[in-house]
């Protein structure tokens, strides 16, 4: 069971006890003692349907946290970091169903997304953007071509893992206007080592230089900003409409380093 949906269910539970009680629970108390107590399941519905409710409103359709779990989005985004993500900047949705009620906005090339994993829609994933529906995209010898244009990078100093302790070239790309840093491993292979049979497989091209795939539509491409320590779209394929969660755009805490608070790109 996700969390949304046991909010939901505890939501649903609380706000019926809560309807109960006011519309006959409360008289019938009255008529048998006058100063009757409210029973404990009672008191503790009421108290906390107000609380649920506004918790449910604010993760459903204004903003959620997350935290980040793996190092594929490094450097712009740390394995410890608490973030936010704007639940309605694509479109508001459903809660549980996340079926889309609300035209808003759409995914734009270079923002960073919360999207249900399609392999196990129960797990949340956060990738940035790459290809739009209709985009071809290659990436060979570690460069980025999005329909026959490079995508604009230029070197930086390396950037050092404090994990790892080990040093990874350190590139600034400028991804739909959206400039961020990606880190290339030097050592590792350009090509996918192994990939999923996916939806849409057919779109997608693989070689011993790299990969190319055209984005099919209402789905999207997604890549890590660590681009060799990443498992994404090259691998398990794209990431339909229906799954995405929102756009990532805060980082509010990380308890090993605790001046990361702030926005990110």
């Amino acid at each position: 069971m996700t969390f949304a949906l046991f909010l939901f269910l505890l939501l649903v539970a609380t706000g019926a006890v809560w309807a109960a009680d006011a519309a006959w629970l409360r008289k019938k108390r009255a008529a048998r003692a006058p100063r009757a107590a409210q029973p404990w399941w009672v008191e503790y519905s009421i108290s906390f349907f107000p609380v649920i409710l506004i918790v449910f409103v604010l993760r459903s359709f204004l903003v959620e946290p997350f935290k980040i779990p793996s190092g594929s989005m490094i450097p712009t985004l740390l394995v410890g970091d608490f973030i936010l993500v704007n639940k309605f900047a694509y479109g508001i949705r459903l809660p549980i169903v996340n079926k889309k009620i609300v035209e808003i906005g759409e995914p734009k090339r270079g923002d960073v997304m919360v999207f249900r994993y399609p392999v196990d829609p129960s797990l949340d994933y956060i990738k940035r953007v790459v290809g739009l529906p209709g985009d071809r995209i290659e990436y060979r010898n570690k460069r980025l071509t999005i329909n026959g244009a490079p995508v604009p990078e230029a070197q930086i100093d390396d950037y050092l893992s404090r994990e790892r302790m080990q040093y990874s070239q350190r590139y600034v790309e400028n991804l739909g206007g959206v400039e961020h840093q990606i880190l290339v491993e030097d050592q590792a292979p350009a090509y996918v080592v192994q990939h999923f049979q996916f939806p849409y497989a057919e779109n997608c091209q693989y070689n011993s230089s790299g990969f190319a795939c055209t984005v099919p539509p209402g789905h999207y491409f997604m890549m890590g900003d660590n681009r060799d320590s990443s498992s994404d779209s090259r691998v398990w394929g794209f990431v339909p409409d229906e799954n995405i969660v929102g756009k990532a755009f805060f980082i509010w805490l990380n308890l090993s380093e605790l001046g990361r608070f702030g926005s990110f790109r």
